[in-house]
């Protein structure tokens, strides 16, 4: 492994400081794969789970009165993948899927709390797309606690977030979502050339609409655009 996969060994070994102990990143990498290969042929898939903690040994922390922290593993993580494709040649046509799961995969974790707004929720499903399920799927094979009250507890807030996310995409329509006012539109209103400025126009409208500024529909959308233009047109 530490010739054909070095980036997998390292994640071997259990580091211990005073009274805190964080288990093996590995052997936890271990458990999340033959979970996921209990749901899913996919192999992909199965990929993503192998891969999902890849940076935790390049961004391990300690902080006193916390313990280990991994901050930014799932950025740094999927940031690695393109090479890692590369060198083992993989099949590019996967790399954008793996590095989507891998820099979203905690993200559910955090909509699971009572108070999180539908804002929240629709930005998940807009970044996930189609992937969607596949990332609830690694999240709920993420989950290697030996304390069935927990894995009940952990996966009841699953429960919650798709119950949510499921509302939100029925009413918002946001999966696969774009500005319900188009390019060609937009120029012909603002009287502009093909430019950057349609694009920042369009993201404008994208980006109230998962805020819920504006529901996703056209008069809205178009409503919002007379109201912006001449801000971004200066």
């Amino acid at each position: 492994m530490e010739i054909i996969f070095p980036e997998i060994h390292a994640m071997e070994g259990v580091d211990q400081r005073k009274d805190y102990h964080h288990k093996d990143v590995f052997y936890h990498t271990l458990q999340v794969v033959d979970n996921i290969s209990q749901k899913t042929p996919n192999i992909w898939l199965r990929y993503a789970a192998l891969v999902h903690d890849i940076a935790k040994p390049a961004t391990k922390k300690f902080i006193e009165g916390i313990g280990w922290t991994f901050h930014g593993h799932e950025d740094l993580g999927a940031k690695w993948q393109k090479k890692i494709f590369m060198r083992m040649k993989l099949p590019t046509d996967k790399l954008l899927y793996i590095e989507k799961l891998v820099r979203l995969h905690l993200r559910p974790i955090a909509l699971a709390e009572e108070n999180v707004t539908d804002s929240a929720i629709r930005r998940l499903i807009f970044e996930a797309g189609d992937e969607i399920f596949d990332l609830m799927t690694l999240c709920r094979a993420d989950i290697t606690s030996k304390d069935p009250q927990k894995i009940k507890t952990y996966l009841g807030n699953f429960d919650r977030v798709e119950k949510r996310m499921k509302a939100v995409e029925e009413r918002d329509r946001i999966r696969n979502f774009q500005s319900p006012v188009r390019g060609d539109e937009i120029m012909k209103i603002c009287s502009i050339p093909p430019s950057k400025t349609v694009g920042i126009l369009k993201s404008k409208i994208e980006e109230a609409i998962l805020d819920g500024i504006i529901p996703n529909e056209y008069n809205a959308a178009l409503e919002y655009l007379y109201k912006i233009k001449d801000e971004i047109l200066g």
